[in-house]
Protein backbone atom coordinates (compact mmCIF):
# COMPACT_ATOMS: atom_id res chain seq x y z
CA UNK A 1 0.00 0.00 0.00
CA UNK A 2 1.18 3.30 -0.83
CA UNK A 3 2.33 5.58 1.97
CA UNK A 4 0.03 8.28 1.23
CA UNK A 5 -2.68 5.90 1.66
CA UNK A 6 -1.47 4.53 5.20
CA UNK A 7 -0.84 8.32 6.42
CA UNK A 8 -4.43 9.55 5.26
CA UNK A 9 -5.98 5.78 6.99
CA UNK A 10 -4.16 6.96 10.23
CA UNK A 11 -5.26 10.69 10.36
CA UNK A 12 -8.64 9.56 9.56
CA UNK A 13 -8.63 7.11 12.46
CA UNK A 14 -7.03 9.40 14.95
CA UNK A 15 -10.01 11.89 14.24
CA UNK A 16 -12.69 9.63 14.58
CA UNK A 17 -11.81 8.54 17.96
CA UNK A 18 -10.36 11.83 19.68
CA UNK A 19 -13.00 14.06 20.32
CA UNK A 20 -13.29 17.71 21.75
CA UNK A 21 -14.19 17.70 25.68
CA UNK A 22 -17.35 18.22 26.57
CA UNK A 23 -16.58 21.43 28.61
CA UNK A 24 -14.93 23.19 25.45
CA UNK A 25 -17.89 22.75 23.64
CA UNK A 26 -20.63 23.81 26.07
CA UNK A 27 -18.04 26.79 27.75
CA UNK A 28 -19.84 29.59 25.69
CA UNK A 29 -22.87 28.39 27.10
CA UNK A 30 -21.95 28.73 30.64
CA UNK A 31 -23.07 32.21 31.86
CA UNK A 32 -22.53 32.92 35.63
CA UNK A 33 -25.35 35.08 37.36
CA UNK A 34 -24.67 37.85 38.72
CA UNK A 35 -26.42 37.50 41.39
CA UNK A 36 -24.52 34.72 42.95
CA UNK A 37 -21.08 35.90 42.14
CA UNK A 38 -19.46 36.18 44.67
CA UNK A 39 -18.01 39.70 45.52
CA UNK A 40 -14.19 40.83 45.96
CA UNK A 41 -12.69 40.81 49.39
CA UNK A 42 -11.27 45.09 48.20
CA UNK A 43 -15.20 46.07 47.65
CA UNK A 44 -15.86 44.08 50.85
CA UNK A 45 -13.30 46.05 52.74
CA UNK A 46 -14.17 49.11 51.00
CA UNK A 47 -17.74 49.34 51.93
CA UNK A 48 -16.65 48.54 55.49
CA UNK A 49 -14.47 51.39 55.56
CA UNK A 50 -16.97 53.96 54.27
CA UNK A 51 -19.53 52.33 56.51
CA UNK A 52 -16.79 53.01 59.77
CA UNK A 53 -16.11 56.49 58.05
CA UNK A 54 -19.66 57.33 58.16
CA UNK A 55 -19.70 55.82 62.15
CA UNK A 56 -17.03 57.97 62.66
CA UNK A 57 -18.55 61.37 61.25
CA UNK A 58 -21.51 60.21 62.93
CA UNK A 59 -19.79 60.18 66.37
CA UNK A 60 -17.36 62.79 65.94
CA UNK A 61 -20.81 65.13 65.11
CA UNK A 62 -22.31 63.99 68.28
CA UNK A 63 -18.99 64.76 70.35
CA UNK A 64 -18.65 68.23 68.75
CA UNK A 65 -22.71 69.31 69.47
CA UNK A 66 -22.01 68.04 73.03
CA UNK A 67 -18.62 70.16 72.84
CA UNK A 68 -20.15 72.66 71.59
CA UNK A 69 -22.58 72.81 74.00
CA UNK A 70 -20.87 72.86 76.85
CA UNK A 71 -19.57 76.51 76.99
CA UNK A 72 -22.76 78.32 77.29
CA UNK A 73 -23.46 76.06 80.54
CA UNK A 74 -19.82 76.75 81.73
CA UNK A 75 -20.68 80.47 81.81
CA UNK A 76 -24.37 79.88 82.62
CA UNK A 77 -22.20 78.05 85.60
CA UNK A 78 -19.77 80.95 85.91
CA UNK A 79 -22.47 83.68 85.74
CA UNK A 80 -24.17 81.90 88.62
CA UNK A 81 -20.91 81.50 91.12
CA UNK A 82 -20.49 85.76 90.21
CA UNK A 83 -24.06 86.22 91.61
CA UNK A 84 -23.72 84.05 94.36
CA UNK A 85 -20.38 85.71 95.45
CA UNK A 86 -22.11 89.26 94.93
CA UNK A 87 -25.12 88.01 97.09
CA UNK A 88 -22.74 87.11 99.83
CA UNK A 89 -20.74 90.15 99.65
CA UNK A 90 -23.99 91.77 100.03
CA UNK A 91 -25.43 89.62 102.82
CA UNK A 92 -21.95 89.99 104.85
CA UNK A 93 -21.80 93.95 104.05
CA UNK A 94 -25.48 94.14 105.49
CA UNK A 95 -24.41 93.17 108.83
CA UNK A 96 -20.87 94.37 108.83
CA UNK A 97 -20.65 97.16 110.81
CA UNK A 98 -18.25 98.71 109.67
CA UNK A 99 -18.01 100.59 105.56
CA UNK A 100 -15.46 102.36 103.96
CA UNK A 101 -15.41 105.87 103.18
CA UNK A 102 -14.40 107.68 99.84
CA UNK A 103 -11.11 108.13 101.20
CA UNK A 104 -10.73 104.75 101.63
CA UNK A 105 -10.90 104.40 105.56
CA UNK A 106 -12.95 101.82 107.48
CA UNK A 107 -15.15 103.62 109.90
CA UNK A 108 -18.32 102.29 111.92
CA UNK A 109 -21.31 102.55 109.57
CA UNK A 110 -23.07 103.96 112.23
CA UNK A 111 -21.40 106.99 112.38
CA UNK A 112 -21.39 107.53 108.49
CA UNK A 113 -24.87 107.31 108.28
CA UNK A 114 -25.55 109.87 110.78
CA UNK A 115 -22.59 112.22 109.57
CA UNK A 116 -24.19 111.68 106.22
CA UNK A 117 -27.87 112.80 107.11
CA UNK A 118 -26.34 115.92 109.09
CA UNK A 119 -24.62 117.00 105.78
CA UNK A 120 -27.50 116.38 103.57
CA UNK A 121 -30.29 118.22 105.95
CA UNK A 122 -28.01 120.76 107.18
CA UNK A 123 -27.47 121.77 103.42
CA UNK A 124 -30.95 121.34 102.73
CA UNK A 125 -32.17 124.13 104.95
CA UNK A 126 -28.87 126.25 104.30
CA UNK A 127 -30.18 126.17 100.38
CA UNK A 128 -33.83 126.94 101.42
CA UNK A 129 -35.97 129.84 101.26
CA UNK A 130 -36.51 131.75 104.19
CA UNK A 131 -39.54 133.94 102.80
CA UNK A 132 -41.09 130.30 102.38
CA UNK A 133 -41.69 129.63 105.82
CA UNK A 134 -43.78 126.33 105.59
CA UNK A 135 -40.92 124.92 103.73
CA UNK A 136 -37.98 126.60 106.08
CA UNK A 137 -39.13 125.32 108.90
CA UNK A 138 -39.37 121.56 107.86
CA UNK A 139 -35.94 121.48 107.11
CA UNK A 140 -34.92 123.20 109.47
CA UNK A 141 -36.54 120.67 111.89
CA UNK A 142 -35.01 118.28 109.98
CA UNK A 143 -31.61 119.33 110.24
CA UNK A 144 -31.75 120.61 113.79
CA UNK A 145 -33.23 116.51 114.92
CA UNK A 146 -30.46 115.00 112.73
CA UNK A 147 -27.70 117.42 114.50
CA UNK A 148 -28.98 116.35 117.94
CA UNK A 149 -28.62 112.64 116.90
CA UNK A 150 -24.99 112.75 116.11
CA UNK A 151 -23.97 114.94 118.87
CA UNK A 152 -25.72 112.38 121.34
CA UNK A 153 -23.89 109.58 119.74
CA UNK A 154 -20.46 110.62 118.39
CA UNK A 155 -19.96 113.76 119.88
CA UNK A 156 -16.25 112.92 121.92
CA UNK A 157 -16.24 109.44 120.42
CA UNK A 158 -12.24 108.57 120.13
CA UNK A 159 -13.05 105.99 117.52
CA UNK A 160 -13.92 109.39 115.04
CA UNK A 161 -12.99 112.41 117.51
CA UNK A 162 -9.61 112.34 114.97
CA UNK A 163 -11.64 112.10 111.57
CA UNK A 164 -11.68 114.95 109.08
CA UNK A 165 -15.34 114.65 108.14
CA UNK A 166 -16.10 114.93 111.94
CA UNK A 167 -14.00 118.09 112.26
CA UNK A 168 -15.27 120.07 109.66
CA UNK A 169 -19.17 118.69 111.04
CA UNK A 170 -18.57 120.06 114.19
CA UNK A 171 -17.23 123.10 112.59
CA UNK A 172 -20.16 123.64 110.66
CA UNK A 173 -22.33 122.77 113.58
CA UNK A 174 -20.15 125.57 116.23
CA UNK A 175 -20.64 128.42 113.63
CA UNK A 176 -24.35 127.88 113.06
CA UNK A 177 -25.06 127.68 116.82
CA UNK A 178 -22.51 130.89 117.39
CA UNK A 179 -24.31 132.52 115.18
CA UNK A 180 -28.03 132.42 116.23
CA UNK A 181 -26.50 132.39 119.87
CA UNK A 182 -25.51 135.89 119.35
CA UNK A 183 -28.20 137.03 116.98
CA UNK A 184 -31.15 135.11 117.90
CA UNK A 185 -32.86 132.01 116.47
CA UNK A 186 -34.99 134.24 114.12
CA UNK A 187 -32.44 136.30 112.70
CA UNK A 188 -32.05 135.35 108.69
CA UNK A 189 -28.56 133.64 108.06
CA UNK A 190 -25.68 136.07 106.81
CA UNK A 191 -24.26 134.99 103.01
CA UNK A 192 -20.76 134.76 104.41
CA UNK A 193 -21.92 132.87 107.63
CA UNK A 194 -23.73 130.31 104.85
CA UNK A 195 -20.89 130.10 102.97
CA UNK A 196 -18.54 129.28 106.06
CA UNK A 197 -20.81 126.32 106.90
CA UNK A 198 -21.70 124.72 103.22
CA UNK A 199 -17.48 124.53 103.04
CA UNK A 200 -17.35 123.10 106.17
CA UNK A 201 -20.13 120.31 104.74
CA UNK A 202 -18.45 119.75 101.48
CA UNK A 203 -15.23 118.74 103.45
CA UNK A 204 -16.68 116.55 105.60
CA UNK A 205 -19.08 114.97 102.57
CA UNK A 206 -15.67 113.85 100.66
CA UNK A 207 -14.40 111.97 103.24
CA UNK A 208 -17.77 110.00 103.82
Amino acid sequence: MPTNQILQGMTSFLSSKIHQPPIFNSINQITPEKENKPRSSCHIINQDTWCSKRHVLASGGISLVSVLSLPPLAWAANEQEEKDESLVGAFKSLFDPNEKTKSGKVLPKAYLNSAREVVKTLRESLKEDPNDMAKFRRTADAAKESIREYLGSWSGQKTVINEESYVAIVKAIRSLASFYSKAGPSAPLPEAVKSEIMSNLDTADNFL
